[in-house]
């Protein structure tokens, strides 16, 4: 999978769900993959069903309406190792790592599909969650077909 380093960050937390997956958001807009309504859509998307998808990661992603706002394919890494939230008081549903994704004509499935393939190894996770730098989260993807 092929990452550009300045479109992660490490050792970040957030106080809400909202703010990680808005900043997640904003690193795609500053690396010119989407424009800025783009985030709002990923906030969207959220509401109508969660990116959670389980061992400790959440891929927040445009609604389908937000296409349009796509102008090339990225995918933003965001490191919380306190995790953030993306459940419900009674039913916490922690987030170490976001994938924000962003797919120009149907790139986003394929991914989808990597990111959940890697991300199924739950060791995978714990070493994106303790890697001490961007370059070190991009060493563990390159390896990923």
């Amino acid at each position: 999978m092929n990452v550009n380093p300045e479109l992660i960050l490490v050792n970040q937390q957030y106080a809400t769900k909202e703010e990680a997956i808005r900043a997640s958001g904003e690193l795609l807009v500053k690396a010119g993959c989407v424009e800025h309504d783009y985030v709002e859509a990923m906030i969207e998307r959220n509401k109508l069903v969660s990116v959670y998808m389980g061992n400790f990661i959440a891929i927040p992603h445009g609604t389908d309406e937000a296409k349009k706002y796509v102008k090339k394919s990225g995918i933003s890494i965001i490191q919380v190792p306190a995790g953030v939230n993306f459940g419900t008081e009674d039913d916490e549903q922690l987030a170490m790592i976001l994938f924000g994704i962003a797919g120009k004509d149907g790139e986003h499935l394929d991914l989808l599909q990597k990111i959940a393939i890697f991300c199924s190894d739950i060791e995978n996770v714990v070493k994106l969650a303790d890697a001490q730098s961007a370059e070190e989260i991009v060493s563990y993807l390159e390896e990923v077909e």
